[in-house]
Order: structure tokens, then sequence, then C-alpha cells
């Protein structure tokens, strides 16, 4: 197989899709978050497909970028730096989550239950160091990198507008998250999944309507012809 930039591209859209599908999917009757989730299989799978998640996403929006990095200019490479950050921390914090909080839930049950209602919106009684600011850089970049990624690629006009306003809107609807009931919360990742499924496909689809045609040669035609 030859690999061209018009491959990737659709690589990337594809990816992107396959991303939103795992974030919803992840929600979906997901383990309240507490202690006794953590040893469980289902969260160490679950984990795991969020750091799948956050990896295709990745893969996803610099596709994305790439394939319209004119037209988005300082707005766009501003937003995708931010959102691109926040996939990163995401990923690091859902690989604690897969494998190390299940390695310390019996020796250390009070850091995991206050790791996991910090990074619920919770009450903690005690601190979690590190993880704390990462939990909190999380979410600004996501916020932030979600809502400036989705205007530039509105504005550029490349991608499908309605999944690109779709992102920003559901980037700013985290802001919420703290007023809704903890489980009742999973459905603000929705909007922001179904926008990367959108993106990924008109990503794909873009790629494949502009993929360069074999020209004929006049000579070769005419002769043809004859």
């Amino acid at each position: 197989m030859t690999i061209t930039p018009t491959t990737l591209s659709r690589a990337a859209g594809l990816a992107a899709v396959a991303a939103g599908l795992l974030f919803i999917s992840v929600q979906i009757n997901h383990p309240h978050m507490v202690v006794s989730s953590v040893s469980t299989t289902e969260w160490v799978i679950r984990n795991s497909m969020k750091v799948l998640m956050a990896a295709l996403a990745l893969a996803g929006i610099t596709g994305m970028y790439l394939r319209q990095v004119r037209q988005t200019g300082v707005l766009g490479l501003l937003g995708y730096l931010l959102f691109s950050a926040g996939y990163l921390v995401i990923l690091s914090i859902a690989f604690v989550g897969a494998y190390v909080l299940p390695t310390v839930a019996e020796t250390a049950p009070g850091y995991v239950s206050d790791f996991l209602a910090f990074a619920s919106e919770g009450t903690t009684q005690g601190d979690i160091g590190p993880m704390q600011t990462a939990v909190q850089v999380s979410g600004f970049t996501y916020l932030a990198g979600g809502l400036v990624f989705g205007i530039a690629l509105y504005r550029a006009g490349v991608l499908a507008r309605w999944a690109a306003l779709l992102l920003a809107f559901a980037s700013v609807a985290t802001l919420a998250m703290p007023l809704l009931p903890h489980m009742a919360d999973r459905v603000l990742a929705y909007p922001n999944s179904i926008a990367m499924i959108g993106l990924g496909l008109s990503l794909w689809r873009s790629t494949h309507i502009s993929a360069p045609q074999p020209i004929t040669s006049p000579a070769v035609t005419t002769a043809s012809a004859e």
C-alpha cells in the first residue's frame, strides 16, 4: 500500500469516528466512581478504552488540522495545541485509572477515593498530589481547546460546519458538569462524541472527493479515439 497525504487524512478521519464511538460506549452503564469499582475487570477495560479513545482522538484532530492548516490560521493552531494537550492529559489520567489505581486500591483506599472524588467534582478528604493538577489541566485544555478549535474549523468551512459548531458548544457545555448528578453528567460526553464522528466522516469524505484523479494525456486520448 502506498502511503500518501490522502491516505493519512482518511485514516485520521476514521480514527476520529472510532474515538467518538468509543467515547459514547464508555459512558453507557458506567460503574459508580467508588473504590470497590476500581478492582473490577470492567473498570480496567473501560479505562483502557478511554486510553485508546484519547489516542484515536489525537490522530483525528491532527488530521483535521493538517487538512486545513492554511484556512484555520493562528486560531486553528492555538485550538489544535490546546485540544491535543487536553487529550494527552486525558490519556495519561485514563492510563493511571486503568493500571495504577487498581494496584493501590487495597493498600491506599483513601488516596483512590480522593482521586475518584476529585475527578468527579466531589469532595476530597486528603491530598492527591500532582494528579490534582493533571485533572485541572485536563479540564481547562479540553474546554478551551474544543471551543477554539471548533470555532477555527467553523470559520475555515472545509469540514462540516454543524459538527464544528457542535464541538465548540459541547466543550462549553462541560461547565455544567458540577451542576448535574455525577451519573447524569455523562450525557454531556455525547455532543462531543457526535461532533467527533461528524468531523471524522467529513474529513474522510473531503479527502475522498478531492483525491487527485489520473490525468490522461490529450495525445493518448486522441490516439485512442482514432
